[in-house]
This record gives C-alpha cells, structure tokens and sequence, in this order.
C-alpha cells in the first residue's frame, strides 16, 4: 500500500480571509504565496482543504 500525497500550493493571499481560516493555512504549513506543502490525502486534510479551497490549489503528488 503506498501513502498517497496531495500537494497545496497558496494561490491567494490569506490576509482578507476570516480568522479561522487563516489558522487553516498556517496549520497546513503554508507560510508564503506560491509556496506548495505535501501532505498525506485522509480525511482531516480533505476537510482543511475544503474550508481554504478559494485560497488554494491541490494535485495530486
């Protein structure tokens, strides 16, 4: 069984975005703009991402 990974890229800027969704993005590791993360594809980060998804862009890695 192989671990299957999701990359996230930040594509736009968290700054106007609701409190809570800007502690998603941090959490999620993304520090900068253009700055991609890999993380394993579960359920917890399906849902961050969905909170975040107009900030964000996901492939599959």
């Amino acid at each position: 069984m192989e671990d299957k990974k999701l990359k996230i890229t930040l594509v736009k800027s968290p700054i106007g975005a609701i409190p809570k969704h800007r502690k998603t993005v941090a959490a999620m590791g993304l520090r900068k703009l253009n700055k991609t993360v890999e993380l394993p594809d579960n359920a917890s980060t399906r849902g961050q991402i969905q909170q975040i998804r107009h900030l964000v862009k996901v492939e599959e890695a």
